[in-house]
């Protein structure tokens, strides 16, 4: 992107998509910065690849690799303490570990704070409504928000996770980044401006989803334990509840709706399917737009950490990584493939990692 003060929520989707940020090829860390053991990939290997979700085609071997990408990205047991796993952490060493290191690394350098919502700042539940983040978690949030520009990036609607996380200097990405606001409480790194929503790329697919909405809820009623959200600018089809015999019919039955939807794609998360507009925008896209309109997307002294859990939550990892700068903390009990370099096990080592962070900052300002 080059015009930094560019209103894309007034713009035509064509537009939007061309203000896309193409990001460098280069390496994930600075120089200075302390880098984990990487495989020669960037990431360490799994045994079995992923195939690709997609949302065209049919026949058997697709089915069933399609319901096998289900079950991966869904693990029903926690992983034990395996030899893999011990490799995992010595290539992904948590960030609280490294917290001293990584400090050091990024002196002289401006913090701006991306985190996820579900399974980061709160915990996995079974009702996605009732995904709330305790008191404690959200005093952290503000304590960061003090003194770096933060932003909460998920696949909620904006307006949902708003509700949840009740912080108004945040900057609030909603449905995989395709709804941004600005804080209502002003950053001192915030650019001038009264609109406070100001990045909307897909405004024109709104009517669509609705219609994909409605078709979705009436599927799904047969389908026990299924949950259709509307997160406005994108859909989620949760099978957290649903018996894993059945997710096949499931998967299969939002397939074949996506099917007259050719301009919307699927993907998927933990135990859901999302659903959103097939335009070049995603959370790593959200990410590069918010260091622009925060005046860092041509600066090298800024230091961008997200902290995410889901896979929708590597667009970002890997915006970090072509960038050469930045921090990227993958929240996971279990080996994951990741563009992450850190890791974190649970939302209360979130939590504990941001207290941390507040603090080293709090601690370094000079005293009156």
């Amino acid at each position: 992107m080059t015009n930094q003060n560019v209103v894309i929520s007034e713009a035509k989707t064509g537009l939007a998509v061309a203000t896309a940020v193409a990001v460098s090829e280069s390496n994930f860390y600075s120089p200075a910065m302390p880098k984990p053991l990487v495989a020669a990939n960037g990431y360490f290997p799994r045994k079995k690849s992923i195939k690709k979700l997609e949302t065209n085609g049919g026949g058997g071997a697709r089915i069933n690799a399609f319901i096998d990408s289900m079950r991966a990205s869904s693990p029903t047991r926690r992983a034990s303490e395996t030899e893999d796993q011990k490799s995992w952490i010595i290539h992904h060493p948590s960030a609280l570990s490294m917290f001293e290191d990584i400090m050091n690394a990024s002196e002289g350098k401006e913090i701006v704070v991306f985190l996820d919502y579900d399974g980061t700042l709160s915990p996995i539940v079974e009702d996605p409504d009732r995904a709330f983040m305790t008191n404690e978690m959200r005093e952290a949030v503000r304590d960061v928000a003090k003194y770096f520009p933060t932003a909460i990036v998920s696949g909620r609607c904006r307006a949902k996770v708003h509700n949840f996380v009740k912080l108004s200097e945040l900057y609030y990405a909603g449905s995989h980044g395709l709804d941004i606001q600005r804080p209502t409480k002003g950053h001192k790194k915030q650019r001038k401006g009264n609109q406070s929503v100001f990045c909307q790329p897909a405004r024109e697919f709104l009517p669509m989803i609705e219609e994909v909405h409605k078709i979705l809820l009436e599927k799904m009623k047969f389908i026990p334990g299924a949950k259709v959200e509307n997160n406005k600018f994108c859909l989620s089809v949760h099978f957290r509840c649903v018996d894993e015999r059945i997710w096949g019919e499931l998967g299969e039955q939002v397939r074949e709706v996506l099917k007259n939807y050719p301009t919307l794609r699927l993907s998927q998360g933990r135990k859901v399917l999302e659903i959103r507009p097939a335009i070049k925008w995603d959370k790593g896209s959200a990410l590069e737009f918010l260091l622009e309109s925060l005046g860092y997307d041509k600066s090298n002294n800024v230091l961008p950490v997200y902290i995410g859990d889901d896979r929708t939550d590597e667009d970002a990892f890997k915006v970090l990584r072509k960038r050469g700068q930045g921090l990227g903390i993958l929240v996971s009990k279990a080996p994951k493939e990741t563009k992450a370099s850190y890791s974190l096990q649970e939302p209360s080592e979130v939590m504990y990692f941001l207290k941390r962070l507040a603090e080293w900052k709090k601690s370094s300002l000079p005293r009156h």
